[in-house]
């Protein structure tokens, strides 16, 4: 068994077996927490983001490969 494994195996059983109300909120907050860093993006991503689908709603997109050809034949020409 490789240490990720053992580890969450540990705070699965310590968090199972607490009776502790103040513990398990704070480890609540410690997922919580990771989790909204994950998600959280900045202002420009947003944009971006919503740049992307409005270009996709109009049609503005180009199927990957055709992509990848177009990228490969502008690195030859550089």
């Amino acid at each position: 068994m490789d240490m990720t494994t053992q580890i969450k195996n540990n705070l699965i059983s310590r968090i199972r077996d607490s009776k502790d109300l103040n513990f398990l909120k704070a480890v609540q907050t410690i997922f919580d927490s990771s989790e909204q860093a994950l998600y959280q993006l900045s202002s420009e991503q947003e944009d971006s983001i919503e740049k992307g689908r409005e270009e996709i709603k109009n049609g503005e997109s180009i199927e990957n490969d055709m992509l990848l050809v177009k990228m490969k034949e502008w690195l030859t020409k550089k």
